[in-house]
């Protein structure tokens, strides 16, 4: 038996879809499931069935959604009653969800060790399984409560999958994509970045520019912030030069190798002559070999009014 839970609430049999009326079936069903075989109890069920005013006969109405689902299903599940509440079993069974989840950290990790043909296939997968926008017919209670940590890994699963092919030179394709999704999604700086990115590799800088200006007015004007990291760093990119492409290029700047013989110094350039200070300079010396041999403090002010000569000297 397969069910299915990003997209519309199903449950599947031989490949036919069991018939299950009402929202209220379907989100005691999704409820069963989101659990992930652990024991769901009444007041939860109250919560994403009713909200905060469950009616006085909830008990039995939910006695009655279990019973119903326990015909329709057959004895392939088991829906026991385990105080608090109700507990799932479907151990011959697929959910989506969980392939889903899967298939994300196998791709995710193939990711990270730069397997990047292997990490779009399987993330690819993963995202096949939704079937538009997840818990479709359950009630609002239960959307509101489940359905924003589904859409964030689906969003997670997605900038990886198109940082891998981003990373597979497939920047051409991506385009029209990612620009739907940052149509979409306006302040997620990932998906902006990564059009950034591919809209540079194609040769059009400057439309890849005007997406971080846009990006940078929406972040000011509706959240008061700046680009974080993601989007700041493809912006510089972008100016240098470096975002070019090649594997593990997805998102991130080419690191640039230190100029040999050059380091940084706050300090003016030297003087051709010093005159008058003979005796601070001494001193100082003096001061400063004590210090090296340990017997004086290792730290020394020079204080003096501005103008005279305390950064030459």
């Amino acid at each position: 038996m397969d069910f299915r839970v990003l997209g519309p609430v199903e449950a599947h049999r031989n490949g036919l879809r069991i018939p299950l009326s009402g929202s209220k079936v379907h989100t005691v069903l999704a409820a069963l499931l989101l659990a992930r075989g652990r024991v769901v109890s009444d007041s939860r069920l109250n919560f994403l069935l009713w909200g905060w005013k469950p009616p006085a006969t909830s008990g039995a109405q939910i006695y009655t959604y279990m019973s119903r689902l326990r015909k329709l299903l057959g004895d392939e599940v088991r829906i026991e009653r385990r105080p608090p509440g109700y507990l799932f079993q479907a151990p011959h069974s697929a959910v989506d969800l969980l392939e889903f989840e899967r298939l994300d950290r196998l791709g995710r990790a193939a990711l990270a060790r730069e397997h990047h043909q292997e990490a779009g296939r399987l993330l690819a997968e993963a995202l096949g399984h939704w079937r538009g926008g997840a818990l479709a017919n359950v009630t609002e209670h239960l959307a509101d409560a489940e359905l924003p940590q589904l859409e964030e890994a689906r969003m997670h699963a997605l900038e990886s999958r198109i940082e891998a092919d981003l990373a597979l030179g497939r920047h051409e394709q991506l385009t029209a994509e990612l620009t739907g999704m940052v149509a979409q999604y306006p302040l997620r700086e990932q998906l902006r970045a990564q059009l950034m990115t591919a809209l540079y590799r194609s040769g059009r800088q400057s439309d890849a520019l005007q997406r971080y200006y846009e990006g940078r007015s929406l972040l000011a004007d509706q959240l008061g912030i700046d680009p974080g990291e993601a989007l700041g760093s493809t912006y510089a990119a972008i100016l240098e030069g470096t975002r070019g492409p090649g594997p593990g290029g997805a998102t991130r700047p080419v690191p640039q190798p230190a100029a040999a013989g050059r380091t940084p110094s706050t300090l003016p350039p030297d003087v051709d002559g010093f005159v008058g200070r003979d005796g601070d300079v001494r001193a100082l010396r003096t001061q400063l070999a004590e210090s090296a041999a340990g017997r004086a403090p290792g730290r020394l002010l020079v204080t003096g009014m501005a103008g005279v000569g305390k950064t030459a000297l």
